[in-house]
């Protein structure tokens, strides 16, 4: 198992691939697997590599709390598709060893870390079970995406944003809309759960598509 070397196009290229279809390197949340390989990444993923580029992004959000996500931090050869060898060359001597248990704390501090969030995750689970099940508020939400000018890939543009893959959000139908000089925005709709997915959370991860985007407006939002 690998990506080949993550310090090339090529090994991007693979990464890229196995992120098509998933939002985390391993499971459905941010965990120790992510932080192994976005710390193995020299940069940004170019925008072509849309899907890359959007897990990059949301990962590089965690930068203050990789020492708590859930997971064990393991080589590089142990994830990503079968088949695939890693090459990524060593980042670090045994001065970076040092440096990484300083930042996520010793063996022990883990331990009771990993003891407390289980404790936690119980009684939440117990709480929850012991009332009946709430109303999830969402919203419809009409997104309009603009290009920079009338040479932009709107195919291109269009996947890049359907790449973006949250807990709480459903991409729907889209339509391209003349603007004038030749120009169309994406007018694209989709439904969201409130309480986990924002429209500046959508605007900043958007955005970040900036060889393709210049810029996002709500064009409508109603509750549902």
């Amino acid at each position: 198992m690998g990506f080949g070397d993550l310090k090339t196009p090529a090994g991007l290229k693979v990464l890229n691939d196995f992120l098509a279809d998933k939002s985390y390197i391993e499971g459905w949340v941010a965990s120790q697997a992510d932080v192994a390989v976005f710390d193995a990444i020299s940069s940004a993923p170019s925008a072509d590599l849309c899907h890359a580029l959007r897990w990059y992004n949301h990962i590089k959000s965690f930068q203050n709390q990789k020492g708590s996500l859930p997971g064990v931090k393991k080589s590089l050869g142990q994830y990503g598709p079968a088949g695939v060898e890693d090459k990524t060359p060593a980042s670090g001597d045994s001065k970076d060893d040092d440096d990484d248990m300083d930042l996520f704390g010793s063996d022990d501090e883990e331990d009771a870390e990993a003891e407390k969030l289980k404790e936690e995750r119980i009684a939440a689970y117990t709480a929850k079970k012991s009332k009946k099940p709430a109303l999830i508020a969402k919203s419809s939400i009409l997104l309009d995406v603009k290009p920079w000018d009338d040479e932009t890939d709107m195919a291109k543009l269009e996947e890049c944003v359907r790449s973006i893959s949250m807990d709480g959000l459903l991409w729907g139908q889209s339509k391209l809309v003349p603007v004038g000089y030749g120009i169309k925005k994406l007018q694209i709709g989709c439904v969201v759960e409130d309480d986990k997915v924002g429209t500046d959370q959508l605007e900043e991860q958007i955005t970040a598509f900036e060889d393709y985007v210049q810029s996002m407006d709500v064009a409508a939002f109603n509750k549902i």
